[in-house]
């Protein structure tokens, strides 16, 4: 199956929590945040990110117990290329939503943005001619 067929696949069957967390980061957009769900990135496809801001958010069942070591090769990787991976459990998002959501507009709030959040960006080459 093509990436971008198997990342559409994915949205459509999103676990509760991780359907509940993305009802949540979408509001945030109003505060110049913008989430993609099931984004392909580096083989693997990533739950929620914030590519502006280099966040990313997983949000795990209990099939991440036995993936521990696979996980942190994982993010180890993605922290070479700038990336900070925020994981929370399933039973986080669906008892603690707000404090979740909470925890990941901190990290948003904190991090310095690869560009800017509105408007295009500064021309280059031109002028002094």
């Amino acid at each position: 199956m093509p990436v971008v067929a198997k990342a559409r696949a994915m949205r459509k069957r999103m676990s509760p929590p991780e359907a509940r967390l993305g009802v949540a980061l979408r509001r945030l957009r109003a505060r110049g945040y913008h989430f993609r769900r099931q984004h392909p990135m580096l083989g693997f496809y990533l739950d929620f990110v914030c590519l502006d801001r280099r966040l990313i958010v997983e949000v795990d069942g209990a099939g991440h117990d036995w993936r521990v070591e696979q996980d942190r090769r994982r993010d180890a990787a993605f922290a070479r290329e700038g990336f900070t991976t925020l994981r929370y459990g399933n039973a986080s998002v669906r008892d603690n939503l707000d404090g979740v959501v909470a925890g990941i507009l901190a990290h948003l709030e904190a991090a310095v943005p690869t560009r800017p959040l509105r408007g295009h960006p500064p021309r280059g080459g031109e002028g002094d001619g």
